[in-house]
């Protein structure tokens, strides 16, 4: 079955454009030019990727990506016009997953969709490979229900939060660099992995009660990478 990607934006022309582009990939598109929308197709169609733009007439798409959050984990590429630092880490802290500022390439965006649908592709074809659980002090990471623990508390992560995680339990006590993470995670591909990477990082670590300057869990190698803690 095509996979199916939810496009929204508020201008048609944009749209369509990108319609066109994605379809003559395999895909296959729906498009909508408003929040409300995007929420409503997201829950009743469940499509495998959301690309959404932050400048909507009835809703921030910040707003939209904080309440599909509360229901779905889809990944969201965010195309937006908006360019400065602090609205790209303000739509990465609400939970999208990947960031292209207007005008992209449209051979990037189809890039970084065939990244996601890799690792969502990964998830489903092979679950023996995540079927695993990982403790490092009183954080449990379960691969195969996808569920993180501290305590008796469950925490839930973004799907890149999770894809971190995992990587970095997969090879706890290991230095991974950053090149390696962003290569695993978000494909090695365009200028704003690293950011990403800094900001999923912190995000991660706020969500596990984590003090950057007195760390239970990972580790940050200045200047090189990140690891996690032995089991």
């Amino acid at each position: 079955m095509e996979p199916l990607i939810l496009i929204v934006d508020d201008e048609n022309s944009i749209r369509k454009f990108l319609r066109v582009s994605i379809e003559t990939q395999g895909y296959k598109c729906m498009d909508s030019d408003n929040g409300a929308a995007a929420v409503m197709l997201t829950v009743s169609q469940n499509p495998d990727i959301l690309i959404l733009d932050l400048g909507l007439p009835d809703m921030d798409g910040v707003d939209v990506i904080k309440k599909i959050r509360t229901m779905s984990q889809i990944p969201i590429i965010i195309i937006s016009a908006r360019g400065h630092d602090r609205e790209k880490v303000e739509a990465l802290d609400a939970g999208a997953d990947d960031y292209l500022t207007k005008p992209f390439s449209v051979t990037e965006l189809l890039a970084r969709i065939r990244v996601m649908l890799r690792h969502k592709a990964m998830v489903e074809v092979q679950p023996e490979e995540v079927d695993e659980t990982f403790k490092i002090k009183d954080l449990v990471i379960d691969t195969q229900k996808r569920r993180i623990w501290i305590g008796r508390e469950e925490i839930h992560l973004t799907p890149n939060e999770y894809r971190v995680l995992v990587l970095l339990a997969r090879n706890h006590g290991k230095v991974l660099t950053h090149r390696y993470i962003t290569e695993n995670v978000w494909g090695g591909i365009g200028t704003d992995d690293t950011q990403s990477l800094r900001v999923c990082m912190g995000n991660l670590r706020r969500k596990l009660g984590e003090d950057p300057a007195q760390p239970r869990y990972i580790i940050t190698e200045i200047g090189v990478g990140y690891r996690l803690m032995d089991e």
